[in-house]
């Protein structure tokens, strides 16, 4: 939320600080079941299951669970829809995506003295893209709000609870102004002013969305009232979160397993929205709004650190226990971001008037850091020989404990009370099966994953199918796999103002292949 004190590029990029939302720390501290094809055909039920590479990310003891050298690579596509129900019209998009899914490897060195009860240690390291970020949405309908209100909140409340002064927005040297109230704010005369909070008056009011009123000292809409408003938003995103895990474990006279990990998190995240307004209001003797496209691009991007520790026992020679932890995450984030408004106004008999308001601006934020919450997983496997085994997972993730930081920062405060009071810890629980008929492997899986938030709604209750095959040829295994994902939500197309968004239902179909090699 600081801002950085100097300007990058004269005319074109300036430091600023920026409201970070709620909705940008729950997209980044979410995961999806990624990982090798018997994996994810198993749900990713692997925690007390282990001799998977994928299942190294869950519990860290599983790679002790390996016999043999293992090295493997997985490609997915993955396919998305996304239907859309805004204020009763119904809309869909899709997106589909080729990507190498996961790649990593495991030694294993052996301990065949008698007199020494640590039978193994094992070293590995692992490659996840832990979630695919590419993704479209595309809503339309009629609602009876305007986006004026985003515009507004802004203006008359983004002065710490104050109008945002009349004189500092008053220019219409659109890259000039947008520029340095992104890099002068805020200052010793305006402490509670951000440059972000000014930006966004700054947009409406030169957009002519807003207007100023000298008679009450507060800013009024310039959007006619009482109609009905045709409003659509494309949103598309692109991206990924990988993580890189750094293994070791070792065995206890292989019934008990012990393992850790060392992850490198790398976020790449692109967002960009376009949200269009028309209304076919009346015209009036003062002009009014009748058309308007709002645009905002967002490119995050950083690194991140976590750790991980587990254990598995062997009860006995068909029943297995885990237990692992993961540790928070600790990103080191960097964001920027670009906006433009083009509206259209109108008083009657009088031609139409345009405002095109696109600073060439690229806005470099402040280096910060996020802290995603930890999970603790608990696990149950019942193996059947080498007929096949039964495996179910339980995790436990509180997202009310993802703060940004540093938590002293006024800007930083705000949004992290905003995550306490909406989000919620949730569990998530997996349940796999294996059957294996000589050298062929049958899978199936299900998952469910509750809401992070306590309203149940802004991001709904996830829930997942899954089955797959493999081929065990000796030496190389290849597994197949397909996984259905369903989840609700229904996100606001802005977190401020103006709140109002679609229900919209995300569908995700994915199809994995694996290769595997003994060494």
């Amino acid at each position: 939320m600081k801002k950085i004190l100097f300007l990058l590029i004269t005319g074109l990029t300036v430091s600023v600080s920026h409201s970070q939302e709620v909705s940008d720390a729950i997209r980044y501290a979410q995961d999806n079941i990624t990982g090798t094809a018997r994996f994810r055909a198993m749900s990713g039920a692997f925690g007390a299951v282990g001799g998977d590479l994928s299942a190294i990310t869950v519990n860290p003891a599983g790679s002790a669970i390996f016999s043999n050298n293992q090295v493997g690579i997985t490609f997915s596509n993955q396919a998305t829809k996304n239907n859309s129900n805004y204020f009763g019209t119904q809309t869909s998009d899709k997106d589909n995506s080729f990507i190498l899914n996961q790649a990593g490897g495991v030694f294993v060195f052996h301990d065949h003295s008698p007199n020494n009860s640590w039978k193994k240690i094992v070293i590995g390291a692992t490659y996840e893209n832990t979630k695919n970020f590419d993704n479209s949405v595309f809503s339309a309908g009629t609602n009876p709000n305007s986006i004026d209100s985003y515009f507004l909140e802004f203006a008359n409340h983004g002065n710490g609870g104050a109008p945002v002064p009349v004189g500092l927005i008053n220019n219409d040297s659109y890259t000039y102004t947008y520029r340095n109230l992104g890099s002068d704010l805020p200052n010793g005369q305006y402490p509670n002013l951000s440059g972000y909070n000014a930006q966004q008056a700054y947009l409406g009011y030169q957009g002519k969305i807003i207007g100023y009123d000298n008679a009450t000292n507060s800013y009024t809409t310039r959007v006619p009232a009482g109609g009905s408003y045709y409003q659509d938003n494309i949103i598309s995103e692109s991206g990924y979160n990988s993580k890189v895990s750094f293994n070791i474990a070792t065995s206890y006279k292989d019934r008990i397993y012990f393992g850790a990990n060392l992850n490198v998190h790398v976020l790449d995240y692109r967002r960009s929205t376009s949200f269009f307004e028309s209304n076919i209001n009346p015209l009036t003797a003062t002009e009014t709004i009748s058309r308007a496209t709002f645009n905002n691009n967002l490119y995050t991007y950083g690194n991140g650190f976590s750790f991980q520790l587990g254990a598995i026992a062997k009860v006995t020679e068909a029943f297995r226990l885990g237990l692992a932890y993961e540790s928070n995450t600790w990103y080191d984030l960097y964001d920027e971001t670009s906006q433009s408004l083009f509206t259209d106004r109108q008083a009657i008999n009088q031609p139409e008037q345009y405002a095109d308001v696109a600073p060439d601006v690229v806005n470099i934020y402040e280096p910060y850091t996020l802290q995603t919450p930890g999970k603790t997983t608990f696990s149950a496997a019942y193996v059947f020989g080498k007929s096949g085994l039964i495996s179910v997972d339980y995790s436990i993730k509180d997202y009310g404990n993802t703060k940004y930081k540093p938590t002293n920062d006024p800007g930083f405060r705000g949004v992290n009370n905003q995550i306490s009071n909406q989000l919620t810890s949730n569990g998530e629980l997996r349940v796999g099966a294996e059957y294996k008929i000589k050298q062929l492997s049958l899978r199936g899986g299900y998952r469910f994953e509750g809401s992070p938030y306590k309203n149940g709604t802004t991001i709904g209750d996830l829930n997942s199918y899954s089955g797959g095959l493999g081929y065990n040829f000796g030496a190389t295994k290849v597994d197949l796999a397909y996984s259905y994902l369903e989840r609700k939500s229904n996100p606001g197309f802005f977190d401020i103002g103006f709140t109002d968004g679609p229900n919209i239902t995300s569908k995700l179909n994915n199809v994995s292949l694996t290769l595997l090699f003994e060494l």
